[in-house]
């Protein structure tokens, strides 16, 4: 499974994505999990299994979530606070609910 986290850069949410990979390995959760910047969208709508937007780019929210439904990909924002507090469990969580 591939779960995608987009906000601006990429850059914030690398730190997000390391502590999701940890609570995915500490549940043996097999997952391929990467942040991206937004501009990247397109690409990752090829190989997502589910993307997740940073809270900082919910202004897009409208652009990216039809392009998301068109590629028949699940997406969501990500919980503010969990994104604050850099709660990988919650995150993780998250994502796979929008799998299943």
């Amino acid at each position: 499974m591939k779960i995608t986290l987009l906000c601006a850069l990429g850059m914030s949410t690398s730190l997000l994505v390391e502590k999701m990979k940890k609570a995915a390995s500490a549940k043996s959760i097999e997952a391929e999990i990467e942040a991206h910047s937004v501009d990247d969208l397109e690409e990752q709508l090829k190989t997502a299994d589910v993307i997740l937007l940073g809270p900082q780019i919910r202004y897009k929210k409208n652009e990216l979530f039809s392009k998301a439904d068109a590629a028949n990909t699940p997406m969501d924002i990500i919980d503010m606070k969990s994104y604050g507090i850099l709660d990988g469990e919650k995150v993780l969580e998250q994502a796979l609910k929008l799998i299943n």
